[in-house]
């Protein structure tokens, strides 16, 4: 595992999480992997994210390290109590579940808070106060509701991203408002509520083709049928079928490119001469490059890219990443013992703080394994 000497920045902070699924837990490992003691509270059976199948069976492994699992039955009146009384103990609260639920239990911000002024509370839903801020959401909803399905696949056939982009970011942005309210508390003294949603992440995202459209009036096309700023930054297709993506954003970089390629004929060509010219004839330039490309191998032309200063990049796969020597070398995948006693290897957060990684530093939880531990200090308080 990755161990860490110094204090982590956020080494004091307690955190109880009410979350499930992707959304909440990021925002939950965020802060538990920058030093903020994350006690998880499941359900009697635990949480049912541990058991999901098909793409979702590598959730809760991949968004719930460094934190602790205490078992709690907030459908009862006891667990609620007892829940309300942890959350006193704790600086911030999390929750991810549908709008109502936590206001139900007596959990919501507007309840704790009375009592605990200190506390902040992080919502994390479908959608910010508004028309739409009853309606259940999922990544794929909000993919399609924010432009990114549209943006993504080609016309007439919208696309969602490969991945849960917005349960991801919309943890993020949890994170922020979290290391945000922190700060002002250290000046009013007072918590607040923190709101992250999918709708307004994925909305985000899409801000900048938003933008496009009120700088332009024209309607932005999909990404598989933009009017591309490069001429050059698209996938070949090269020997054995193999496919590598190309980018020469500047006319220095295409003379560069066609110097690797030994075509430096290509710059006297008509219409090559700059960038807009490139533009302007990209459908022909790219065939050109095609034809050429073709008869090259990729692990001989990449590193010939590489020594001249070109972008590229293969087309991995997620199973090829596991043994990808930078991720590896640079200390982004590392060893995690699992809740089974085994050991997987996890990503970390693409960040460097100080010149280290915040890694790893406990095994994945098993259901309950810290709830003897967490309710103990409720008793001897109430001793005290």
């Amino acid at each position: 595992m990755t161990t860490t000497t110094a204090p982590l920045p956020l080494a004091g902070v307690r955190v109880l999480e009410f979350t499930h699924m992707v959304m909440g837990p990021t925002c939950g490992m965020i802060l538990a992997d920058l030093g903020a003691e994350v006690i998880k509270v499941e359900p009697p059976g635990g949480d049912k994210t541990r058991k999901l199948p098909g793409l979702g069976i590598g959730f809760f492994r991949s968004f719930n390290r460094n934190k602790k699992s205490v078992v709690i039955d907030i459908g009862t009146e006891e667990g609620r109590e007892t829940a309300a009384e942890l959350a006193g103990q704790c600086d911030v609260v999390l929750e991810n579940f549908r709008p109502g639920l936590m206001e139900d239990f007596g959990l919501d911000y507007a309840t704790l808070s009375k009592k605990f002024p200190r506390l902040i509370y992080v919502t994390h839903k479908g959608f910010l106060p508004g028309p739409y801020e009853k309606r259940l959401a999922l990544d794929e909803v909000v993919q399609m509701m924010g432009g990114l399905s549209y943006m993504t696949g080609p016309v007439g056939r919208p696309l969602r991203a490969g991945t849960s982009v917005n349960d991801i970011m919309g943890g993020m942005f949890g994170a922020i408002g979290v290391l945000a309210a922190l700060r002002e508390r250290e000046l009013t003294g007072r918590g607040q509520e923190v709101q992250s949603a999918l709708f307004e992440n994925c909305v985000f995202l899409s801000s900048q083709h938003m933008q496009q459209f009120l700088m332009t009036g024209e309607p932005p096309p999909p990404m598989p049928s933009r009017v591309s700023a490069w001429s050059v930054y698209d996938v070949f297709t090269l020997a054995e079928g193999q496919q590598l993506f190309i980018g020469a954003v500047s006319d220095k970089q295409f003379a560069t490119l066609c110097k690797v390629l030994e075509r430096t004929d290509l710059l006297s060509y008509p219409g090559f001469a700059d960038n807009a010219s490139r533009v302007a004839v990209r459908p022909e330039l790219l065939a050109k490059l095609g034809e050429i490309l073709i008869d090259h191998r990729i692990e001989e032309l990449s590193p010939k890219l590489e020594a001249a200063g070109i972008p590229y990049a293969p087309i991995m796969r997620p199973e090829q990443l596991v043994e990808d020597p930078h991720l590896k070398e640079s200390g982004g995948l590392v060893p995690m013992t699992t809740e089974d006693g085994g050991v997987t290897d996890v990503v970390l957060l693409p960040l460097m703080m100080g010149g280290r990684r915040p890694g790893v530093r406990s095994a994945l939880p098993g259901i309950g394994e810290h709830t003897e531990e967490i309710l103990a200090g409720l008793k001897s308080r109430a001793l005290a």
